[in-house]
């Protein structure tokens, strides 16, 4: 029995002596670090508060900066940024508004009331191809007329002109180059486009001038603040009729587009043109009884020609 104790107490301590070392190299290890938790990222992002309707200039109050654990490509960051911008479709509420979302281009460069439009142009027309977008020209128009053409054949063009047609405006694009994205042009230097912002009101007459006669542009400072004075010009008669009277207000530029121009109004073969006439002597008075005396006469101009009607 005493043997039996004897070797518990044996046992025992040899368990002892192995907790103790096992205790020992724990504590010489070094205390675990707690993992301090992963802040997650966050980006101020404009959004929609409310549905943005396609086509409709958005406003700041429809606007909000909320902070996203995305940053969306073509993410604004402000809404001033996003001020007047016209989205392509509608943008629901809560929704990111985007740069892919919205117009832009040509489209964007046109203020209200005008339209950009293509017309055909060389070198010898366009200031030997050194127009740039952004520039400002005078639109001068000729018209030749008819070398078969006279009074009596009904020719629209009584005689060949060249006038100013429009004044002062805007060059968008000219060639391959725009104003947002000029890569210099065609590199061969065979431009054949120009797209000019016209007032609506004045595509009739633009339209007209090219395909009848043939358009030159003119480069002018932008400084440079004189454009023609309609006030001072008779005004074009539409090819339609309208139903204004006088007194009412000012046609829109669409009725008046839509009213259209005839190429006789635009070259002014309807107005009448006074000619000073040259001295002439008195014509002799006829004698009585005297058959052989002469007799004065009327001239009459009719067009280019003029004739004289015995009286």
């Amino acid at each position: 029995m005493p043997n039996l104790t004897k070797i518990l107490a044996g046992v025992l301590i040899a368990l002892a002596l192995v907790l103790g070392i096992f205790a020992w190299t724990l504590s010489r290890r070094p205390a675990p670090v707690a993992a301090a938790p992963t802040a997650q990222a966050s980006f101020p992002v404009v959004v929609a508060t409310r549905t943005l309707p396609g086509g409709k200039p958005i406003t700041v109050d429809e606007l909000r900066v909320q902070t996203l654990p995305i940053n969306p490509n073509g993410a604004f960051t402000d809404p001033a940024q996003l001020a007047g911008r016209v989205p392509n479709a509608d943008i629901g509420a809560d929704s990111p508004v985007l740069e892919a979302q919205l117009s832009s281009g040509l489209a964007e460069r046109i203020e209200p009331g005008e339209r950009a439009l293509a017309v055909r142009v060389d070198e010898s027309n366009a200031v030997g191809n050194r127009l740039r977008p952004g520039n400002f020209v005078d639109v001068f128009f000729t018209l030749k007329r008819d070398g078969n053409g006279n009074l009596g054949s009904g020719a629209e063009i009584d005689r060949t002109q060249a006038r100013l047609l429009l004044s002062k405006v805007r060059v968008l694009a000219f060639g391959n180059a725009t104003a947002t994205g000029d890569n210099g042009g065609d590199p061969n230097g065979l431009v054949r486009t120009a797209v000019l912002a016209v007032p609506l009101a004045d595509i009739d007459r633009l339209t007209l001038a090219e395909s009848s006669g043939r358009l030159v542009f003119a480069l002018r400072n932008p400084k440079d603040a004189e454009v023609v004075d309609q006030s001072e010009l008779p005004a074009y008669p539409g090819v339609l009729k309208t139903t204004a009277k006088a007194g009412d207000e000012p046609l829109q530029d669409s009725t008046r587009a839509a009213a259209g121009v005839a190429l006789d109004a635009l070259s002014g073969a309807g107005s009448p043109v006074v000619r000073p006439l040259a001295p002439r002597a008195p014509a002799p008075a006829r004698v009585a009884g005297n058959t052989g005396g002469t007799r004065g006469g009327i001239e009459v101009i009719r067009g280019g020609r003029a004739e004289t009607v015995a009286w």
